[in-house]
């Protein structure tokens, strides 16, 4: 079931990202959403990481994965060289 919730809270947070975060990536929406899914296991990788502890419940385990999600899109951004049209 955490397999489960992780991948729905992931899904969210790449979508949420992907609105944040100008530009389209390398994989296009679906491809955002899967970064977002990483970036999820790696937010909450890092908030446990650095503070000892992640947020619970649907909307602190949303914003963890949307920060990690975000990070990765930046990165992911850059590392592409892919611009906005901005």
């Amino acid at each position: 079931m955490d397999i489960l919730f992780w991948v729905i809270v992931g899904i969210i947070a790449g979508a949420l990202a992907k609105a944040v975060v100008p530009g389209e990536g390398p994989g296009g929406w679906l491809g955002d959403l899967v970064v977002g899914l990483v970036g999820a296991v790696i937010g909450g990788w890092l908030f446990t990481a650095l503070l000892g502890h992640s947020y619970p419940g649907w909307i602190g385990s949303t914003l963890v994965a949307f920060v990690g999600a975000v990070v990765l899109l930046l990165i992911m951004r850059t590392i592409t060289g892919r611009r906005s049209a901005l």
